[in-house]
């Protein structure tokens, strides 16, 4: 085989750009974690000197550390003044919390990803699961905090409101089941959203639920609010008016049983809302930035854990709607549908 060499070289160019972004992504970490973003943020520009007063870190370490960020785009730099400083767009990804694009926790699902290569070396030799409690404690984490942002920004404003009848239902007072709760976020989004509805959050993490009980204190909703560690499938009959499973069936090795659990808890009417990461239906059609964000996590992560529960699929986190739709009608769904699609996910609604 002979080997073009503009071709090579175009390649060996964008590789070597994924190198930078991952000796970058550190940075970002290390940025985040100590809080350097949200000091530049709320000071305004400032020298190196200046930030590490602050920050209570070393100048050198400093000095260094900013450079890599001007190198990378990520902070502003002003050469006369010598002064760092984050535009309203940079401190929109890299520093404030309440952001749609907040970014940084996720770079904590990739330190995960590296701290558990070995384990996940050892899955592809051996064909075995792992559970996303084996995985490092930074996955669930970064998890929780990277969707976060994105559930605050849609959840109520737009995944609800595309669904026939749910909000009127929610405003009224109605029993909702959030599937896969994780710490919680998305069931107490709901529920200072709807004050008449009562809502519980299920997960079988019980590190997951610990943290999510303590936040729904922190937020004074317990009497409207419970969670507790429970398998999906176990779910009381007639109970609920609307079941959600926000990023989670395709992590379950028995999502039909599962579905079908949800099909037979819903009460008259209900419904089932589930979101799940943005993919068509054939690997041809999901290229991208996206695409291969969502592969990478749904090999060592999501598929990973299917395989754990030595169930009857392993969906991944780029299943697309036509599997999707499958086992929701396997699970005794008749009307399966897309009732929004965004860049980066599927909002279903199944009703019985």
């Amino acid at each position: 085989m002979s080997v073009h060499e503009a071709t090579l070289q175009s390649l060996f160019g964008r590789m070597f750009e994924e190198l930078s972004a991952n000796y970058g992504g550190v940075m970002i970490s290390i940025g985040h974690r100590l809080g350097l973003y949200r000091l530049m943020a709320e000071a305004g520009p400032l020298g190196c000197e200046a930030i590490a007063e602050r920050s209570g870190c070393a100048t050198r370490y400093i000095q260094e550390w900013l450079a890599s960020q001007v190198a990378g785009g990520c902070v502003a730099y002003d050469p006369e003044g010598g002064t760092c400083r984050l535009t309203p767009e940079q401190a929109a990804i890299f520093a404030d919390p309440s952001s749609s694009t907040y970014l940084a926790p996720a770079w904590q699902c990739v330190a995960a990803l590296w701290a558990g290569e070995e384990r996940t070396l050892e899955a592809f030799r051996t064909g075995r699961g792992v559970a996303w409690g084996e995985q490092d404690k930074r996955m669930i984490c970064g998890s929780a905090a990277f969707y976060r942002n994105g559930y605050a920004a849609s959840l109520v404003q737009d995944w609800l409101p595309a669904l026939s009848g749910v909000v009127e239902r929610l405003e009224e007072g109605c029993h909702v089941a959030d599937i896969g709760c994780g710490h919680g976020h998305s069931t107490l989004l709901m529920a200072e959203a709807f004050p008449d509805s009562r809502f519980i959050g299920i997960d079988a993490d019980l590190g997951s639920i610990a943290v999510a009980r303590q936040l729904v204190e922190e937020r004074g909703l317990a009497e409207r609010v419970s969670f507790v560690a429970r398998d999906a499938r176990e779910l009381p009959a007639q109970s609920y008016d609307l079941i959600c499973f926000f990023d989670c069936l395709h992590d379950m090795g028995f999502p039909v049983e599962t579905a079908l659990a949800a099909r037979r808890a819903l009460r008259l009417g209900g419904s089932v809302l589930l979101v799940e990461p943005y993919a068509r239906d054939r690997l041809e059609d999901n290229v991208g930035a996206v695409a291969r964000t969502f592969y990478a996590a749904s090999t060592a992560v999501c598929c990973a854990h299917a395989i754990s529960e030595a169930g009857s699929h392993v969906l991944g986190a780029q299943a697309g709607f036509s599997a999707l739709r499958g086992v929701l009608e396997e699970a005794g769904f008749g009307s399966v549908s897309i009732a929004l699609e965004t860049p980066f996910n599927l909002v279903i609604e199944a009703r019985a």
